[in-house]
């Protein structure tokens, strides 16, 4: 076992070596924010044909910047397999749509606010509410579009949406840099704050979907970040940042480092991670045929994130604890575990299952008379029907 004083050592050393990382932008889509300013609607023509039909496919020649991305883009890492792009990323689709955005979409927005730097460029508003509930609903469509089968294909609706979303924050950089908030160091929204959201989308999101009992095998695992490596590309991350990064291992090794180089969360960050959870649940109450109310759905993502976070994280978010009469976590997982379990099963996930459950005592499907639908699991688990009277 290595010594938490020297793995401490170890830490600030390659802290020390992501440093440089602080300042250091995205120089090719920074240089496209800088030619879109000088050619104007020409230039921003350009780049969207050449999103959606490749350099070669265009008739002139675009700006050198835009021509540099378009190339970086159109050219895939040797180990991409065109056969993965194809399927699209299988396990975020494997997920159940409403978890998907009830904890996947959510921890990885918190995860974001978290920083600091980019709550105060994000939150530039004194009206919070609106303007996050508009940023959950994007990164919905854009984690939807991301993860459908061809949706990072060049020119379709996920890749197009993610090199958008890599100039938005270039965009965001060059507004913030003719105004700069001191206090924070650091280039606003920089690749390392890139990289947090990278992980938003990949460990976090799937530490918040394991607490409500959505668990995903080591090859899950494998699969998943070979899939969002190429998002990373796209979105312009360092290569030094993802490329180790092969399962949650090497996430969670990455955000130790991401920690420690980042502020605490401040009163910008409590107030973003409060808007999204607030936005999340009243989107949630009011989807057809939800069957939680909203205070019971914020009640519920509040336990979510203090388990997928961890107290400490939650507590400097100002993430309150749920009351422990409307802890239906231990049902929900259940519930989750046995249905997934069932949904996925093969001889070989059976022969993991058992493995993990060698390994990790307790992690295997619990024995349960029957799947039940999260409604009637609240139902019987909090003892009342949605009317208020007693339950049967």
């Amino acid at each position: 076992m290595i010594d938490p004083e020297v793995a401490g050592r170890r830490l600030s050393v390659k802290a020390d070596r992501m440093a440089p990382l602080l300042t250091a932008g995205d120089p090719l889509a920074d240089a496209v924010i800088a030619e879109l300013d000088l050619h104007g609607p020409k230039a921003r023509q350009a780049l969207d044909a050449g999103l959606r039909k490749g350099l070669a496919g265009l008739d002139e020649r675009p700006p050198d910047a835009v021509a540099a991305l378009l190339k970086q883009v159109e050219t895939p890492p040797s180990w991409v397999d065109p056969l993965m792009l194809h399927r699209g990323d299988v396990v975020s689709l494997s997920i159940p749509p409403m978890w998907f955005s009830l904890c996947a979409i959510t921890s990885a927005l918190a995860h974001t606010y978290a920083s600091p730097a980019t709550a105060r460029l994000l939150m530039r508003t004194d009206r919070p509410t609106p303007t996050v509930s508009r940023r959950v609903a994007e990164a919905g469509v854009w984690a939807r579009q991301t993860i459908r089968p061809g949706g990072l294909l060049r020119g379709e609706p996920g890749y197009v949406a993610t090199v958008e979303a890599r100039l938005r924050h270039a965009r965001l950089r060059a507004t913030a840099l003719t105004d700069r908030d001191s206090g924070v160091p650091g280039l606003p929204i920089g690749p390392l704050d890139m990289a947090r959201t990278w992980l938003g989308f990949t460990l976090i999101a799937h530490q918040s979907l394991a607490a409500v009992g959505i668990d995903i095998t080591s090859e899950e695992e494998r699969h998943l970040y070979r899939y969002w490596s190429y998002v990373a590309h796209l979105l312009g991350l360092d290569e030094i940042l993802y490329e180790p990064v092969v399962d949650h291992a090497g996430a969670r090794h990455l955000q130790d480092l991401l920690d420690a180089i980042t502020p605490a969360p401040d009163d910008t960050s409590r107030t973003a991670t409060a808007a999204v959870i607030g936005a999340q649940a009243h989107a949630t109450a009011h989807a057809p045929g939800a069957v939680l109310s909203e205070d019971e759905l914020r009640d519920l993502i509040h336990r979510m994130l203090r388990r997928s976070l961890g107290n400490s994280a939650a507590d400097r978010l100002g993430i309150p604890e749920a009351p422990a009469v409307t802890d239906l976590m231990p049902l929900i997982s259940t519930v989750n575990r046995q249905a997934r379990y069932w949904q996925t099963f093969s001889p070989a996930s059976a022969q993991e299952a058992r493995r993990q459950a060698a390994e990790e005592p307790g992690r295997g499907p619990e024995p349960i008379a029957a799947v039940l639908p999260l409604g009637v699991a609240f139902q019987r688990g909090a003892g009342v029907r949605r009317s208020g009277t007693p339950a049967a």
